[in-house]
């Protein structure tokens, strides 16, 4: 990772990978993480579960490290209905917080489920939420705990709960068929939506997570393909001669931002979904690569090599004019921006080290976050800013992590039988 072209053609020297449920292993949580009760959620029909919500529930909120769940063994009461709540026995176990709940058999023939939760205070002994009913159909119970993570996570932090997003990832078996998969934001479910013998990076969510773009090489070179999530239709939209690399969408879904090295080196330009007119934003001799956008659409933010080596520069999405914004480090690439826009979160290089990072662009104070992997790139953030996932290595294989933007938390996706690259994480599903 000594310059910029490795970044644009890593994919092809991926290792052998295999297909797999990626699994969590938490490595650190904040300091005196919030201790909360979620109660195992009374079932009243016949046949068992497919899915333990509660446990999802308290592995969602564990996993943010901000909460840290008792232990169901440990518990002193198991009540279902607020009625049957008794502070004392929470108290008793340093509880700060219950969750409490009810599922049923729902819908023509009893296929769904409804549940009907409530969220105490206990130290206050107040209620914050109370019976609400959720239903979801027969294969629903995971979207079902994850909701309630979500309400349970906003109505105690503040902070809107992601346990509802995806993530997707590229993979490459062992017989050398790369795959895009799709999963949930833990991991679970995993849906392959692309399969090839050829490479595939690059992935990238549209702004309503209906479509995802991405490169593959299966045409003989790299081409940038569209492709719709609930159809599975596919469109390529590109095939210059060269590079087609690094697509980005806009925020309001019309346009990408892309890499082509038709005019003979790689520069950042913009494609216009509908008319599929092309605008060129940098012209430099330079590798420009890596493009992201800024919130209002305004900005274009790239990697390039400009002025000797990797650093990040911010043009107009409309004029060009390259401004510098990375200074710390001979080594600063792959930038995305925090949803609130006050930081970039970048591959970082430090003592030969590579480290993810984030910036504050006010102040330009630069903080490692990756201090405990090495080889760290591809960093993807969360739609409401609190965490990211990106790839590393663990034990000679790759892995994604996870890290919050203020390093209290990290955590481990390992895959049950391969290595892992690429991740994108979804924004919110409307």
């Amino acid at each position: 990772m000594k310059s910029l072209i490795p970044l644009l053609v890593s994919i092809i020297l991926f290792s052998s990978f295999s297909y797999g449920e990626l699994t969590i292993r938490i490595s650190k949580g904040v300091d005196n993480p919030t201790v909360i009760g979620v109660v195992p959620f009374n079932y009243t029909g016949s046949n068992a579960l497919s899915e333990d919500v509660s446990t999802i529930i308290a592995n969602d909120l564990r996993r943010s490290g901000q909460f840290s769940p008792i232990d169901s063994s440990n518990m002193l009461s198991f009540p279902s209905l607020p009625e049957n709540v008794v502070y004392r026995d929470w108290r008793l176990l340093g509880s700060e917080y219950l969750v409490i709940g009810e599922i049923s058999p729902n819908g023509p023939n009893g296929l769904g489920y409804q549940l009907v939760f409530s969220l105490f205070d206990v130290v206050s002994q107040k209620t914050i939420i109370f019976n609400e009913p959720i239903v979801v159909g027969a294969d629903g119970l995971r979207d079902m705990a994850h909701y309630v993570s979500d309400v349970v996570y906003e109505a105690i932090t503040g902070i809107r709960g992601a346990f509802s997003t995806d993530i997707i990832y590229v993979e490459q078996r062992s017989n050398s068929q790369y795959q895009l998969i799709r999963a949930d934001m833990d991991g679970a479910r995993p849906q392959i939506l692309v399969k090839s013998s050829q490479p595939i990076l690059s992935p990238s969510w549209s702004p309503d997570g209906r479509k995802v773009a991405y490169v593959s090489f299966e045409t003989g070179r790299p081409a940038i393909f569209i492709q719709d999530l609930q159809t599975a239709q596919r469109e390529q939209v590109t095939n210059y001669t060269g590079l087609n690399g690094a697509p980005a969408w806009s925020p309001d879904g019309k346009k990408l931002a892309l890499v082509l090295s038709k005019d003979g080196n790689p520069e950042i330009y913009i494609l216009d979904l509908a008319t599929r007119a092309l605008t060129r934003i940098t012209k430099h001799f330079s590798i420009d690569t890596e493009p992201t956008w800024t919130a209002d659409g305004a900005g274009i933010i790239f990697t390039s090599n400009r002025g000797g080596k990797p650093q990040i520069y911010l043009a107009s999405a409309t004029e060009g004019y390259p401004q510098r914004l990375t200074f710390e480090g001979d080594y600063n690439a792959r930038a995305q921006l925090t949803p609130d826009g006050k930081n970039i979160v970048m591959v970082h290089r430090r003592e030969g080290v590579f480290h993810i990072a984030t910036q504050n662009l006010e102040t330009g104070t630069v903080k490692v976050l990756t201090t405990e992997t090495s080889l760290d790139e591809s960093p993807t953030i969360a739609p409401n800013g609190a965490t990211l996932i990106y790839a590393t290595k663990a034990g000679g294989k790759g892995i994604l992590a996870s890290v919050s933007l203020d390093a209290g938390t990290r955590f481990a996706f390992p895959s049950t039988s391969g290595d892992v690259r690429e991740p994108a994480w979804s924004p919110f599903f409307k």
